[in-house]
């Protein structure tokens, strides 16, 4: 699970919808206590932005015509710890995992 935090219009479907469901599963983590110390220790997640991000991708779901029925309210204990995601890297990354991503990246 990651928070690739580039520009939605950037993502292929599979990674649009793949990090969708990963704000989710970060939500439901963080709601059931479930430890994500490794991807906050990874610089994975920042868990302050789940939700803004959530709703990004999720507009940008609508906008490509995909359904969105999930919308994600999360409300983080007191002193959560933070946690941080390099946007440059991810794009890097990004790019050399995904071909259709990359495709994207460069309109």
């Amino acid at each position: 699970m990651r928070m690739w935090g580039i520009s939605p219009k950037l993502m292929c479907r599979a990674h649009l919808l793949g990090e969708h469901v990963e704000m989710h599963m970060f939500s439901g983590s963080i709601k059931k206590k479930i430890s994500i110390c490794g991807y906050l220790q990874k610089n994975l997640v920042n868990p302050y932005l789940i939700e803004k991000r959530h709703d990004a991708l999720a507009k940008e779901m609508k906008r490509r015509g995909y359904a969105h029925k999930s919308p994600l309210h999360l409300s983080l204990p007191k002193n959560f710890p933070k946690g941080k995601i390099n946007i440059h890297k991810n794009l890097a990354e990004l790019s050399k995992r995904c071909t259709n991503c990359k495709i994207l990246q460069k309109l």
